[in-house]
């Protein structure tokens, strides 16, 4: 029902990511003089006091650099363009080095492109190679198992999830439907159709739910809009349909999802491991024994889940830090806030995580009672011995 039709078109606005993009080389950089460059000016008040000011200044008496670049790809493969680089910027072309530039066709002919980017193609995809040696050298088959799910995982989000959200899809079942089939696929392909993989399904499945539930309250009454950044205001401008806070609450699903999946598969497996140890011991006693390693887990991943996100939005915290601004006033802004929002619920659906799954697990492992292996053994042995040649007799 909400497998989309493909996302609506929509024409290039040329603003941030929605801006026409090619490769392309730098073959040339040479050191010129700012002022002779015009890449620097005095601000038109002729207050060299300020910020502004006195940087422009600085760049007047300082050495730019002139780079030619060439493009590689498209229409205009082989044309060539130059880009003045200030000495201050934090993006310094060298000869040789690979880039991406921007294509604006509405401009004038020698403004139409500029550097964008660097093309960081090689280093990424020789990290990624490292990765999956890595994980198919230690994991085995399980760590190869563990790379097709991951691939699935992003064909479901790219082929389901955003254009479904695009479409105008309801984000949260969305979220809730696309997470679902994500976990099924890489829980099972990773660990075996069991009852054991079945458990932890269930409570990660228990774990999303109350997430969604949680999600859907406290952003709606907080009344974070989600609309907080260039991005964000960009989709909104280009899909007004599109429901920001709902996008924002499928966010946190999917982003639960994945520590969710580490929580009751470990759980899962502690209770597996108790009863295959003490056979005889009751799902109280697993309950407990489980909840006490549940513990240790549950105090590692919410300081692991707060500290990402803390470290996504050190920047931010660093501006409110010059800015000297107090924590209730950090807290109350709606960028921090979304953060809070979204580490608190995650955090509170993997503390559920824990018993829910726990709870399970033992329920469902000691219904496998001993005693129907000792009894073919009892059955069996009358045969070898000394009752079973009296009944010959």
């Amino acid at each position: 029902m909400l497998w989309p039709g493909g996302a609506p078109g929509h024409e290039r606005t040329g603003v941030g990511f929605d801006r026409q993009t090619q490769d392309a080389t730098v073959t040339k950089v040479v050191e010129v003089s700012c002022k002779e460059a015009g890449a620097s000016g005095v601000p038109p008040t002729g207050d060299t006091s300020t910020a502004e000011g006195s940087s422009a200044v600085r760049e007047e008496k300082g050495t730019c650099k002139r780079a030619t670049i060439r493009v590689d790809t498209g229409d205009d493969k082989g044309r060539t363009f130059t880009e003045i680089v200030q000495p201050d910027q934090s993006r310094q072309l060298q000869e040789g080095q690979e880039v991406v530039v921007a294509y604006e066709p509405s401009a004038p002919k020698d403004l139409q492109y500029s550097v964008t980017d660097i093309n960081r193609g090689m280093p990424m995809a020789l990290l990624a190679g490292i990765f999956a040696i890595a994980v198919v050298v230690v994991g085995r088959m399980r760590g190869v198992m563990a790379l097709v799910a991951l691939a699935i995982s992003f064909m479901v989000l790219n082929v389901f999830i955003l254009p479904a959200i695009l479409q105008g899809s309801n984000p949260l079942v969305v979220a809730v439907v696309g997470a679902s089939a994500i976990m099924l696929i890489a829980l099972y392909l990773c660990h075996g159709l069991s009852a054991r993989t079945s458990v932890a399904v269930l409570g990660t499945l228990i774990s999303l739910l109350l997430i969604g539930i949680l999600g859907s309250v406290f952003i709606d009454w907080a009344a974070l809009t989600g609309n907080t950044d260039d991005n964000t205001g960009l989709i909104h401008g280009l899909y007004p349909t599109i429901d920001m806070s709902g996008l924002l609450l499928a966010g946190v699903i999917i982003g639960s999802l994945g520590v969710l999946d580490d929580v009751t598969v470990t759980q899962t497996s502690a209770v597996w491991e108790l009863h295959e140890a003490n056979p005889s011991m009751g799902w109280r006693g697993l309950y407990r024994a489980g909840i006490r390693i549940g513990r240790d887990h549950i105090a590692s991943v919410v300081n692991t889940l707060v500290l990402a996100y803390a470290g996504a939005a050190l920047p931010l915290l660093l501006l409110f830090s010059i800015a000297q601004s107090s924590v209730g006033t950090v807290a109350n802004s709606e960028l921090v806030a979304e953060e809070i929002v979204r580490t608190l619920i995650g955090s509170i659906g993997l503390v559920a995580s824990v018993p829910v799954t726990t709870a399970l697990a033992a329920l469902v492992v000691s219904a496998d009672r001993p005693g129907t292996e000792p009894a073919l053994e009892t059955t069996a042995a009358p045969a070898r011995g000394g009752r079973g040649r009296r009944r010959k007799r």
